[in-house]
């Protein structure tokens, strides 16, 4: 996740302090992802120096506003005009918990795979629960924030679907060839 970007992009509504950004941004994500006011600061300390963004007014410390420049909005452009890059992808605990599992050979992985269908199944009935509450002309963007987790999800058991597929091919015994006559 870009910090930087998402301050630039709130910062492009209207000027503000250090932490209308954070509620801002966590206002925006539905608290899905918390932003620890510190952070706030010391990105807002590298966008001033880069010249993306700068204080305003004569306020100090947590009162100070900030204000996005000409060159931050150019930034800010070029971050929503390119797409986000996904190569190398980002680490997967999951993929690597499977993956050590199953080149382990005293690691019964199919059972990782059936506790973990568990939480994701329960994670993704949670998440439509969510999003049945939802009132989409109130809250958009934490309903397109929940669509996303959704689909995510449901990837996932798709993915443990085909582990759990693979691993059972495996284990199945090689026929022997006809014999020929």
């Amino acid at each position: 996740m870009s910090v930087k970007n998402s301050l630039l992009a709130i910062l492009a509504a209207e000027p503000t302090h250090g932490y209308g950004l954070k509620s801002s941004f966590e206002k925006t994500t539905g608290g899905a992802w918390p932003l620890n006011v510190g952070q706030v600061y010391t990105t807002l300390g590298r966008l001033e120096r880069d010249g993306l963004v700068q204080p305003e007014g004569t306020g100090d410390g947590p009162r100070q506003t900030w204000r996005i420049t000409a060159l931050g909005r150019e930034a800010l452009e070029d971050w929503y005009e390119n797409p986000v890059e996904l190569d190398p992808p980002s680490r997967d605990e999951l993929a690597i918990k499977v993956l050590l599992a199953a080149a382990a050979e005293e690691v019964d992985v199919t059972r990782i795979i059936d506790r973990q269908r568990v939480v994701t199944m329960e994670r993704l009935q949670q998440l439509t629960r969510h999003k049945q509450k939802a009132d989409p002309d109130k809250e958009l963007p934490w309903l397109l924030l929940v669509d996303a987790f959704i689909l995510k999800t449901k990837a996932e058991l798709t993915w443990l679907d085909l582990c759990e597929e693979r691993l059972r091919q495996r284990a199945k015994p090689a026929k022997p060839a006809k014999e020929q006559g």
